[in-house]
């Protein structure tokens, strides 16, 4: 399997979020193969045509043309409120959300080839007719395809964490993708978050309270001893187990990197557990290995 980083590329001089060249940025993922076999590849040659948006590149297969963009009603033949689903994986989450809410509709947006294959064979199997899958990265589509003010809500489930320091430049979540994000919202959209990581859970929360296009929904919520934060500062279990699964006859990994409190989490903020979100194998591979889960979500203002 192919997990060499994807590189830097040079496109033609537009701009970002960041005030870099676009297409010049650092992305938060690994590029990994994209061989499809068995069911995957039978639902993605039978579904692709359906419901696979084809987005034209200019950089790499992961690219959006500055000059895209999409058309949702005409995409998902009506007009309905639209849920953008970042990083989503092998589809659990969004086909589970779109099969209780036919009235809604989903894009799932994902640079892994088989996670939208596996997605449209959940599509397939429920026998959806409200999700599209794109192939992109999703700080274009947010700033590129997607038209302003046009995602009722904005989900990042468990993005990558990105434990070691030199690496923390590749989080999804910082300042210059809450912009992109306050593009894509509405005023009252909402942006719901999740991590089994402390240390890059504060730093959402961080990020999005430091910017004025968004209110906590749970401002003050869960403080002190009812803190998700401070239960795993009292634990210890991420200095135990790592940030990832541990696998057996290897050592935990991350444990550096755990977030460290001596005191109290007064700030909170954090979210209940949001019911729409279906429990994944992602994230019963955290539980498993004893990490908490935050939720967080804010509200465009």
């Amino acid at each position: 399997m192919n997990t060499e980083p994807d590189k830097t590329h040079r496109a033609p001089a537009k701009y970002n979020a960041e005030g870099q060249p676009y297409g010049v940025q650092t992305v938060s993922f690994v590029r990994r193969g994209s061989r499809l076999q068995g069911r995957r590849e039978q639902a993605w040659e039978q579904y692709k045509d359906s419901f696979a948006i084809e987005v034209p590149r200019n950089i790499s297969d992961t690219s959006v043309h500055q000059d895209f963009r999409l058309d949702v009603d005409s995409t998902f033949g009506r007009n309905a409120p639209l849920t953008v689903e970042v990083g989503s994986g092998l589809g659990e989450a969004v086909t589970a959300a779109a099969h209780a809410h036919p009235e809604r509709n989903f894009l799932a947006v994902e640079v892994y080839l088989p996670g939208l294959a596996q997605t449209l064979y959940r599509v397939g199997q429920l026998g959806l007719q409200n999700v599209r899958v794109v192939q992109a990265n999703a700080p274009e589509v947010l700033e590129t395809m997607l038209h302003p003010g046009s995602v009722s809500e904005l989900w990042v489930f468990f993005p990558d964490p990105w434990h070691k320091k030199r690496h923390l430049k590749r989080r999804l979540v910082q300042r210059s993708f809450a912009e992109l994000a306050a593009r894509a919202l509405p005023t009252g959209g909402l942006w719901r978050l999740a991590t089994d990581w402390s240390d890059y859970a504060v730093q959402m929360r961080t990020v999005l309270n430091c910017s004025p296009e968004f209110e906590n929904v749970h401002d003050g919520e869960r403080a002190g001893s009812d803190s998700p934060l401070t239960q795993v500062w009292a634990s210890g279990v991420e200095r135990v187990v790592g940030g990832a699964p541990v696998r057996e006859g290897k050592l935990p990994v991350s444990t550096g990197n755990a977030s460290v409190g001596e005191d109290e989490d007064r700030e909170g903020g954090w979210a209940p557990r949001f019911d729409g979100r279906e429990l994944t194998s992602f994230e019963n591979k955290a539980h498993e290995a004893g990490r908490m889960i935050f939720d967080l979500t804010y509200r465009r203002v």
